[in-house]
Order: C-alpha cells, then structure tokens, then sequence
C-alpha cells in the first residue's frame, strides 16, 4: 500500500514539474528565469530593504589604503543588490546565465554611484577568469542553494579574496 502511495506522489509531482522540465530541455528556462527575477526583485527590496542596508553596512571598511573596494557578486542576478554598494565601490558581476544581461544593465544604470568592471558569464565553482587575491568582498546572496557543489565555491572565493 505504502509502495503505490508513494509511485503515486513521485507521479503527482512529475506532473506538477513537467512544465519546468520541458523550459529547462529546450533551454527556455534560461531565457524566462531573467525576466522573473528581475520583476520579482522590485517588491523583494521593498521587503529586504532594513535587513539588505544593515547586512551590507560595513562593506565600507573592507576597502584597501588607498579606499579604493573591488566587489565580486556571484550570482548577481539582475542587479539586486547594487543599490546597497557603497559609492565608488568597483563591482565584478557573475552569473552562469547570460540572458540576465539585459536587466543587469537596468539595474546598473539604476546604480551610478558604482563603476562596472565586468560580467562574466561563469558559475561560482570555476572563476578562473579572476585573479588570485583581487577582489576585497565577494557577495553571494540567494545563490548557494542553487551551486552545484557548495565547497568548491568556497574555495574559488578564498582564492580570489585579498589576504
């Protein structure tokens, strides 16, 4: 009995799933996914504002001497997070999604007190596009979840942390 109830809610949630699986085969999925996090990031903000300010309040102190601060974002999405960068602040941005590209740059323009390095279409277990000890922040919200090995992340940003 156990045994059929449980086909039964594997069955039930195949179903309820197909549409996503079929947006991820035919790589719609990559192409929708930008647009709905982009829409979705306006209200989210509205309800993170406090804790986004408070959690990104001391970013400041991490710049080096000369108060110059690189800050490399993984995952950044459409630009979620750029309003909470401190002025002047230099920001590298990576998300393995290229369509997020264009809402990526509305959020930039949104954000003029910060200067865009660039965009690197790569994941956060392989960023070997950056440089060893380059960046003196990474930011990682709302990404974790969604790497595929978690461990390797964290190994690629202690690589490219500044000591």
């Amino acid at each position: 009995m156990e045994s059929c109830l449980m086909k039964f809610c594997r069955l039930l949630c195949l179903a309820l799933t197909l549409p996503l699986h079929l947006l991820a085969i035919t790589g719609l999925y990559k192409r929708w996914f930008p647009s709905l996090a982009y829409n979705i990031t306006i209200s989210y903000n509205e309800k993170m504002h406090k804790t986004k300010r408070d959690l990104f309040r001391n970013v400041g102190k991490f710049a080096d001497s000369d108060g110059a601060l690189r800050l490399l974002e993984i995952g950044c999405g459409s630009g979620a997070n750029f309003k909470f960068y401190p002025y002047g602040c230099t920001v590298i941005c990576t998300d393995p999604n290229p369509h997020f590209d264009k809402y990526l740059r509305r959020s930039m323009d949104a954000s003029k007190h910060l200067t865009y390095d660039k965009f690197m279409v790569v994941s956060g277990e392989d960023m070997k596009e950056v440089k060893d000890e380059s960046v003196d922040v990474v930011v990682c919200t709302l990404v974790l979840c969604s790497v595929r090995d978690v461990q390797r992340v964290l190994q690629e940003v202690r690589r490219i942390l500044k000591t």
